[in-house]
């Protein structure tokens, strides 16, 4: 008879990080430097050379540089500074130190490193400036770190109002662009607005990818074949909740019956609602999209 597991390790007496943390590290490392490079490539490369803005923190700094002159690496960095320093309350000391290196080492490619001017058409300079530079806002949030605390400082705040993170980076940015308009011009703040929701969309891309997972709920009296076929025929994991009909088209009906919960990534959603509809036409389907997953058998995709 095979011996009983004993109770969990205690984390203080866990082994030291092995091979996989030190390949970990070196991703976060590569996610990180890739990041970094290309949000520098979307401001020297585009925005810079055009005097166009982006949202947030680097919005303010490029607004910063071209009234005042004063290098943008400097401001990037002397910005970011109270968001950083925000961020090791909120966060923890791995996070600033790691938002720390990125913000500077950015300062530093954007000072020694030079970039030819890409394009000088306005709307090609809008998308594919806020595309890069996206980009690299996602991949370093990916890498365990961020190139602006704008998204810092809307956590914060979110945890003391009932405005949602959202909420306060959309009127963060609102009010900047309007600055930029009143003291640029409306033409600029409009195409650096096209640049910022690029980078958003961009950055949002690069964070989700196109395995965004969705949970998925099934109400059908099938549930056992249902059940069945996504642990065996798409090789799910799915969670059995017990409950009852509440209201159907004869009345009350108090049946008892098990209601599916399972999670699985956009791009098998189509296979299970077809393996459903074989089952059962008339199962009630349920969808919402889920923005991260841990542990069970979902594959789920290291951020940092």
């Amino acid at each position: 008879m095979p011996a009983l597991p004993g109770p969990p390790v205690p984390f203080a007496a866990r082994p030291a990080p092995g091979p996989v943390s030190m390949k970990r590290r070196l991703v976060q490392v590569g996610l990180l430097a890739a990041g970094v490079f290309s949000a520098a490539l979307g401001l020297k490369g585009f925005l810079l050379p055009n005097d166009f803005i982006d949202g947030g923190v680097t919005g303010i700094s490029l607004l910063a540089s071209q009234l005042t002159g004063l290098s943008l690496s400097v401001l990037i960095v002397l910005i970011n500074i109270p968001f950083i320093i925000m961020g090791y309350y909120q966060l923890g000391r791995g996070f600033a130190i790691r938002t720390l290196l990125a913000i500077l080492a950015l300062a530093g490619v954007l000072l020694v490193v030079s970039f030819p001017v890409l394009a000088t058409d306005k709307l090609l300079i809008s998308v594919f400036g806020g595309f890069f530079l996206g980009a690299g806002i996602g991949l370093a949030i990916r890498g365990g770190a961020v190139l602006d605390g704008t998204e810092i400082l809307a956590v914060y705040i979110s945890k003391k109002t009932p405005l949602s993170v959202g909420d306060i980076v959309l009127l963060f940015n609102i009010i900047i662009f309007a600055v930029a308009a009143s003291l640029l011009s409306i033409t600029t703040a409009l195409y650096s607005i096209l640049a910022y929701l690029s980078a958003a969309k961009t950055m949002d891309f690069i964070i989700e990818g196109i395995e965004e997972y969705t949970g998925v709920t099934i109400i059908s009296p099938f549930s056992d074949d249902i059940r069945r076929m996504i642990t065996e025929t798409l090789g799910r994991g799915a969670t059995l909740y017990l409950g009852k009909r509440g209201f159907g088209s004869r009345g009350e009906q108090l049946d008892t019956l098990d209601i599916i919960f399972t999670v699985v990534t956009r791009l098998e959603v189509t296979r299970l609602t077809d393996e459903i509809d074989k089952i059962d036409p008339q199962a009630f389907v349920v969808m919402s999209s889920v923005r991260d997953t841990k542990g069970g058998l979902v594959k789920r995709r290291p951020l940092h």
